[in-house]
Parts: C-alpha cells; structure tokens; sequence
C-alpha cells in the first residue's frame, strides 16, 4: 500500500525540521513521528530506514532549492547577473518558514564521516548541481576555458558564505557576493 501524499509531506516535514534544526544524529526516529503524527508502521512503508529518510529529505529539498535558483536566474537581466543569482537564492531560501540555520547539505555531510550509500549519493547530486550550474553560469561572462575554474571558486564562496551562518545568524551574501564579483572580474581579464 502506498503511503499517502499528505502523509509524505508530513513526515517529510518533520524530518526536514527537525534533522536539519537539532541535527540528524541528535533527533530520533520517535521524534519525527510524534512530530508528523503518523505510525512507525507508516513511515517504515515509505522509507525502510532513517538514512532513507534523510535521502529523501535532502532529496525534496535539493528540488526546492533548484527551483529557487532557477526563479533568481530567470528574473536577472545580464550574464554576470545571472551568476550572481546564486546569492539572490541564498537569501530568499533563507528567509522560507522552513530555513535552517544553515545548509543542510553541508550539516548532513559533516554528520557523517562515510555516509550510507543513499546520503552519499544525494550529497553527490548537490555538490555537482552547484559546480555544473555555477559553471554553466560563468561561461557566458568569464569564456569556456575559464568557466570551470570560476565555478569551482564560486562554489567555495557560496559553501563559505553558507558555513558562515553558523558563526553569525544574522549573516547575510553581501560579502560572499563581493568576492564572487571579484572572482568574475580577475576572470574577465
């Protein structure tokens, strides 16, 4: 019997909630089931383990993040912009009902020292969304032959900027898209 969407979201949400706020190790199984209001029966019909749940937490936020990026490039106006972007997300992201203090993905890889396979590969298909995106992005200012390179140090800067909202709640991308800028400018030349 498949689990009903309403129920997905629920637990779902919990989890997202609750993982990416106290921490996955810290926030047991019991948890989010007491906060989703669903059966342990329920949620082990969805996802046979917790790490599955993770996957599929990061999972639905990996397309919530996309989809926010992809809002932020399409409302840019100029190629630098566009790269540029990326901070435009950060900061609508980050003011969601549902904003951690951080990344997620950043809290999840440093919870795990050798993730489960399923953790793993999600983490894999974030880091690679951002590099591909970021270089994708950067070509149309900095050229082909430099646009990898840029979007490595780009994707450095966003992480940094992201780890930084642990040191400083109140942190927002104006500094890291200042170095960004400056990253593009050294490029361009």
């Amino acid at each position: 019997m498949a689990m009903r969407a309403g129920t997905e979201r629920k637990l779902l949400d919990a989890a997202e909630e609750l993982f990416f706020a106290h921490g996955i190790a810290a926030t047991s199984v019991d948890a989010v089931l007491e906060r989703a209001g669903v059966s342990s029966a329920t949620l082990y019909r969805g996802w046979p383990s917790k790490e599955a749940l993770v996957a599929a937490t990061l999972t639905r936020r990996q397309q919530d993040w996309e989809d926010t990026w992809t809002r932020s490039v399409e409302a840019s106006t100029t190629p630098r912009d566009r790269v540029l972007a990326v901070f435009d997300a950060l900061d609508a992201f980050r003011t969601r009902s549902d904003a951690s203090r951080w990344c997620a993905f950043l809290g999840t890889a440093s919870e795990y020292a050798d993730a489960p396979a399923e953790i793993r590969a999600v983490l894999d298909v974030e880091s690679d969304v951002l590099r591909s995106r970021l270089t994708t992005l950067a070509e149309d200012v900095v050229g082909a032959a430099a646009a990898s390179t840029v979007g490595e140090q780009l994707a450095l800067v966003v992480s940094g900027s992201l780890a930084m909202r642990l040191r400083d709640p109140g942190y927002d991308t104006t500094v890291a898209r200042a170095v960004a800028g400056t990253v593009l400018d050294a490029a361009e030349r």
